[in-house]
């Protein structure tokens, strides 16, 4: 008998491995199309094997490595995520039984393999559990080893190290030690399980009867210190059913994609361009720090996703966002000097979130770093003047290369000598996103 919830979760890995579908996507076909059929755990199991598979897939591919006497490229998609969940199940997910996630791991070998494939997935997945995988880290090359210790590409891991100095053949050890300490520590922030973080909208509710609601829902939180607005929740899952987000009382973004927003420093009245808007978190956090006076254009290269903003608008009661489907990329005369702040939340390789979105680091290749990095410097470069003597424009990306940040700012400041900045750039870290942002003011 196969178990229905696995068999799903399959289905969408299969999806997401196979035609390179992007994992949120991929989940939310699948659930949206059984939703009814499924109780609130089925999805929490569904969306937990999704996201772990796809987060250690480099490292469950080393240890399904080295107990396969079949290579890799030989043995089948489908049995190759069957392996895939059998192995995080064992390992990773303490509440499941090894036997259960053995047994229903060979009754998907048998329905999705061939004939010998559940025999192949059982004497696996029955070694995984013998063995200690310390033995198996340890790796003499630092570069390799934190790739496998944390399912990282080693493109990914050379590139934050070329940024931050580190020469192999460097003499000075003790710099190279620091900088791949530094390295590690990163990549590992970036395989935690991401925290559900929401930000308070002010046009609806205040702190303290917003926290009052909280409790009544029985739903555990923690107040972000650094700006108030926003809060951790615990335990919570199919967020999008509370009351509360229906309501428009919050909505999901995480601190550094809001501070974003902040650091723009919005006032009433304001006229606002946000150039790259959808689908609209930091477009409503604009315009709730307006307090819904002044205005705010939202554009986007796609009609959909302009949609996706006036929706969300709609939820949190901003009627301050006028949308309209632009091209950040093309310099348009009639709105040279006509905004007081504009946001750049320009389109990035998105590094800094690969924990919410895993499957960024095993669609992004090394060569899309400077196909991006043109657009956005395009994007800089236009929208720039636009902006009012004395206006401020915030330029933030959710990636961490100095390519996609420091460069990009550098290379503008070299070329228009009229402005002056100051930048921040937020690491990843068990509760944050890895951020940039450069706050640049026009003379």
């Amino acid at each position: 008998m196969i178990d229905k919830v696995r068999e799903l979760a399959l289905k969408v890995l299969y999806k997401i491995d196979k035609e390179e579908a992007y994992s949120n996507i991929a989940l939310n076909e699948v659930l949206n199309a059984n939703r009814e059929k499924l109780k609130p755990q089925d999805i929490g199991l569904i969306s937990e094997i999704t996201y772990g598979v796809t987060t250690w897939k480099l490292t469950l591919d080393v240890i399904i490595e080295k107990h396969s006497k079949i290579k890799m490229k030989k043995i089948s998609p489908w049995v190759k995520n069957i392996l895939r969940m059998g192995i995080y199940q064992i390992l990773f997910l303490d509440k499941i039984p090894q036997s259960a996630a053995v047994n229903e791991s060979v009754n998907l070998a048998k329905r999705y393999g061939h004939k010998t494939s559940a025999n192949f997935v059982n004497a696996i997945l029955r070694k995984v559990s013998m063995v200690d995988y310390a033995e198996l880290f340890k790796i003499k090359d630092p570069i390799e080893k934190i790739s496998k210790t944390t399912s990282m590409p080693t493109w990914i891991i050379e590139k934050l190290l070329e940024d931050r100095g580190y020469m192999a053949n460097n003499q000075d050890e003790q710099k190279n030690e620091k900088i791949l300490a530094e390295v590690r520590k990163i990549c590992g922030n970036l395989v935690q399980r991401p925290n559900i973080t929401i930000r308070r909208n002010n046009l609806k509710i205040n702190k303290e009867e917003f926290e009052k609601k909280l409790k009544e829902k029985n739903i555990n939180f923690t107040n972000i210190k650094e700006n108030p607005d926003f809060y951790i929740l615990e335990k919570v899952k199919n967020i999008e059913n509370l009351e509360l987000f229906q309501k428009g009382y919050f909505t999901v973004q995480d601190l550094s994609a809001g501070m974003a927003a902040y650091m723009l420093e919005p006032k009433e009245n304001d006229y606002i361009l946000d150039a790259c808007s959808a689908p609209g978190g930091k477009t409503t956090y604009l315009a709730e720090i307006m307090n819904n006076k002044g205005k705010i254009l939202a554009w986007d290269l796609y009609q959909s996703r302009t949609n996706l903003i006036e929706e969300n608008a709609k939820r949190l009661g901003v009627e301050i966002i006028e949308t309209e489907q632009n091209d950040a990329t093309k310099y348009q005369k009639q709105y040279e000097e006509k905004f007081d702040k504009i946001l750049l939340d320009v389109p990035c390789m998105g590094i800094g979130v690969i924990k919410r979105k895993p499957d960024i680091k095993w669609h992004r290749k090394l060569e899309d770093l400077k196909i991006i990095s043109k657009i956005q410097y395009q994007i800089l470069e236009n929208c720039s003047k636009y902006l009012k003597k004395e206006g401020t424009l915030v330029y933030s990306t959710c990636s961490i290369f100095k390519e996609e940040n420091h460069d990009i700012v550098q290379k503008f400041l070299e070329e228009n000598s009229n402005y002056k900045y100051e930048e921040f750039e937020i690491e990843p870290t068990e509760k944050k996103d890895g951020f940039y942002i450069a706050k640049i003011q026009k003379k």
